[in-house]
């Protein structure tokens, strides 16, 4: 064979691993970027979730490590849902829990289900029975929906999502807000269902983002508010940490809520590209993807996540085995502030899943950080 030949073929096939590897850091990236990308079907490795007998009070399903969760989850199936509390008994292949509440037609045994959070449903009115307003907010691409729950103080809480979720996954807390007379603005950002599009169609962890969220402050200030609490989940955090940093109202910010923060944009797609069942490899690959494809600031954001901006007291509350989060990036925010932040952590719960795990304690630890700020 020529050496020409050789190097030709030497040449495509190195073309061709390099096609493949920009492939596979796209579809790594995509799981970050794109939550819808991992919204639908099992994750690789993952066992599927079955409903082998289900009673009125009580329900068999097969074991897996989200099966077995302490805590108050819901359990979905085509025509119906059911709410699980406690783990009654565990066998071998099997976990019993207690059924709270159901609805639609019962499961026939053996039929696939899905174990999620959204234990409530609805919006603030019929989840939570609490008076609501739909609201509009003006934001940088568009009209972003929003619920407003009323209160009598002058201090507003904004709450902001994670990604694979909506608005929804506010309504657990909303009533411990109430209690508090806190007003409440549940917003959206850019990506959401009714909310306008991201330019490039990519979530930015917060970097573009927190422009909806100085929005959401700038329509609570117009309204009459005084103050400020930002409250967070996942992504939706670091979006808070990010408006937090930037903010042009950062004086008029009274406290942060910091519900499982991904702080380490870099470590966070690492850790969901091994979920989602790809190597070390396609990890490494997918971050690269994620700076490339976003261009996001990571010097910026390791900034935020150290906290050097910070400058409002927080509450930081972190799973205990974080695979998307992980705990070590909370500790390390929670030691250089320690001046600010309180880290309080949850065993057993899962990403963003803390209220789940634990609501009594998840509430009292909310209500004893808020009301010394009211």
């Amino acid at each position: 064979m020529r050496w020409g030949t050789v190097v030709a073929s030497a040449a495509t096939v190195a073309i061709g691993a390099g096609v493949a590897m920009l492939l596979v850091g796209r579809r790594v990236s995509d799981l970050a970027l794109r939550p819808e990308a991992a919204e639908h079907g099992p994750i690789a490795g993952e066992p599927v979730l079955r409903v082998l007998r289900m009673t009125p009070r009580e329900v068999t399903l097969t074991r897996t490590a989200d099966s077995g969760r302490r805590g108050i989850y819901a359990v979905d199936w085509p025509g119906g849902h059911a709410v699980v509390g406690d783990v009654l008994a565990t066998g071998a292949q099997t976990v019993v829990r207690r059924v709270e509440r159901s609805a639609g037609s019962p499961p026939a045994d053996g039929t696939e289900v899905e174990l999620s959070y959204r234990v409530l449903r609805g919006d603030p009115g019929s989840a939570c029975g609490l008076d609501y307003m739909d609201v509009v907010v003006d934001g940088e691409l568009g009209g972003l929906p929003a619920w407003y729950v009323p209160g009598v103080r002058g201090t507003w809480v904004i709450l902001v999502h994670g990604p694979l979720s909506d608005r929804r996954q506010a309504l657990p807390v909303l009533p411990v807000l109430h209690r508090l007379r806190l007003p409440a603005l549940v917003v959206s950002y850019r990506g959401d269902q009714g909310a306008p599009a991201s330019p490039d169609g990519l979530g930015h962890f917060g970097e573009t983002e927190w422009q909806d969220v100085e929005a959401a402050i700038r329509f609570a200030k117009d309204a009459g508010a005084g103050r400020i609490v930002l409250y967070g989940w996942s992504v939706g955090a670091t979006t808070v940490l990010q408006t937090a940093a930037r903010s042009d109202h950062r004086d008029d910010l009274a406290a942060l809520v910091l519900d499982s923060p991904v702080l380490e944009a870099a470590a966070t797609v690492r850790e969901v590209a091994a979920m989602a069942g790809a190597g070390t490899v396609a990890g490494r690959l997918g971050a690269w993807a994620v700076q490339g494809r976003t261009g996001i600031d990571l010097a910026g954001l390791a900034r935020i996540a150290d906290g050097t901006d910070l400058a409002s007291p927080t509450l930081l509350l972190a799973a205990s085995e974080d695979g998307v989060a992980p705990l070590r990036d909370a500790e390390r925010l929670a030691e250089r502030r320690s001046d600010l932040v309180s880290l309080h952590a949850f065993p057993g719960a899962g990403h963003a899943g803390l209220w789940n795990a634990d609501p009594a304690r998840y509430e009292e630890l909310l209500r004893r950080f808020l009301t010394p700020i009211l």
